[in-house]
């Protein structure tokens, strides 16, 4: 099978193909044919070790010094099931299935083996493979801020960076549990934003939002440009502030701001769980969250892909297609 691996640190011109043998599930696991994966912006700052200022040192003694400890990109899938082990019998062959291998990766690849119990789910009818295998990044993510923020209905929702792959999913789950949202974001895309369910459109070249009177209950920061000292004055009482992206600094200082003004700061990665999975593909039959996508790419030209994604301009998620044209729906992203 083809694989793309990353051996070294660097532009999209340090990916290339390579030829591996297909793996062979284990007992407790599912062999995948990929039909389609992602790009996001974490295999952007894992190939070129671009990360938040303070995150280097960390950095590199996390994911490899000199190159990439697992060369091997990509965080989301979606795929055919085409043999089962021993000991699964929640999937079949034939199944298609979408799943998210978070920080395991290596889901840049024509076939892939997952842990049955892991976070695979059967793949949405109504959704395209290229749809399904841009669920998880962003939803994901955003379901375990949500979680911990407690997000309530009727609270006020302010989502800085309102069109990434995160920042779309923010504002479609915001929405979706029953909160008012504002997003801010370019003039240009704002009919974007209020197609998933904001309330409101802050344009983030002509205003500033924590210059306004407007009291937020939960701001999201998907963007790095709204630390607390910046949202304090605009955060509510008992107010929340989820630093998705954040310098190192600025997580350190989260539990004393916290604590000094009784506004909460929630900063930290994600917590990668099985059930957000499943909780995304229920959203998603329901219609209450759909990806949206920026651009598709065929799997020979993922470095194309790479170099959207290093321009930081998408909105939504880039997808490439494994084997395009095989799996067409009627389904298309919002």
């Amino acid at each position: 099978m083809r694989a793309v691996v990353c051996r070294e640190f660097g532009g999209p011109e340090v990916l290339d193909f390579c030829e591996r043998p297909i793996p062979q599930p284990g007992p407790d696991e599912i062999l995948v044919k990929v039909r389609a994966t992602t790009v996001n912006s974490a295999d952007w700052r894992l190939r070129s070790m671009s990360l938040p200022p303070g995150f280097g040192p960390l950095g590199r003694l996390a994911f490899g010094f000199t190159r990439p400890r697992n060369p091997v990109l990509g965080s989301e899938l979606a795929g055919d099931v085409v043999a089962v082990g021993s000991r699964v019998s929640a999937f079949k062959p034939g199944d298609a299935v979408f799943a998210f291998t978070g920080s395991g990766l290596g889901c840049h690849v024509e076939y892939r083996c997952l842990a049955a119990n892991g976070a695979v789910a059967l793949k949405p009818p109504d959704l395209s493979y290229a749809q399904a295998a841009a669920l998880s990044f962003g939803g994901a993510t955003m379901l375990d801020f949500y979680d911990r923020a407690a997000l309530r209905a009727g609270e006020r929702v302010l989502v800085n960076g309102a069109t990434g792959t995160v920042g779309t999913a923010a504002v479609q789950l915001a929405r979706h549990f029953g909160a008012h949202v504002t997003a801010v974001c370019r003039q240009e895309r704002a009919d974007l934003v209020l197609s998933l369910g904001a309330h409101r459109v802050i344009d983030r070249e002509s205003q500033d939002f924590a210059a306004g009177s407007t009291a937020y209950d939960v701001i999201v920061d998907t963007a790095g440009t709204a630390p607390f000292a910046r949202c304090a004055p605009v955060l509510a009482p008992r107010g929340r502030l989820l630093l998705v992206l954040a310098t190192l600094a600025e997580m350190l200082r989260s539990p004393w701001n916290t604590l000094r003004s009784g506004k909460r700061v929630i900063a930290g990665p994600a917590a990668e769980r099985a059930e957000y999975v499943h909780r995304l593909r229920d959203l998603a039959c329901a219609r209450h969250f759909l990806p949206v996508i920026d651009r598709t790419y065929p799997f020979d030209e993922i470095r194309a892909a790479h170099e959207h994604v290093d321009r930081g301009h998408k909105a939504g998620s880039v997808v490439v297609e494994i084997e395009p044209g095989l799996w067409k729906t009627k389904a298309s992203a919002r």
